[in-house]
């Protein structure tokens, strides 16, 4: 009759034991990354007169027309400043603005 040693029995143990966490932690679910933020549609920031803000326009009443402030100051020479391109977009605000039609 054969007989087992003590210590090889908790050997195998920790052998069977080890295989079994390997091979579960192997099926254990990965962390999948989180989607990149939703970026939103191109002009999807257009607003009542469909100038679009985010591209650096803005209504100018005095030229009826989406403009980009620092392009119409260099253009009409007035001071590159919200102020400067204020006072000059609301002397033709006088007339009633048609919002644009965006389409």
């Amino acid at each position: 009759m054969t007989t087992r040693h003590p210590r090889g029995n908790r050997m195998a143990a920790r052998v069977a034991a080890t295989m079994l966490l390997v091979l579960l932690g192997g099926c254990a679910t990965a962390h999948e990354p989180a989607p990149p933020p939703k970026r939103p549609m191109p002009d999807a920031d257009r607003d009542i007169h469909g100038c679009i803000p985010s591209a650096g326009y803005t209504w100018c009443a005095a030229t009826r027309r989406c403009e980009r402030p620092w392009e119409l100051a260099r253009e009409r020479g007035f001071d590159n400043t919200a102020e400067a391109f204020g006072r000059f977009c609301e002397a033709g605000a006088t007339e009633p603005v048609k919002p644009v039609a965006s389409g």
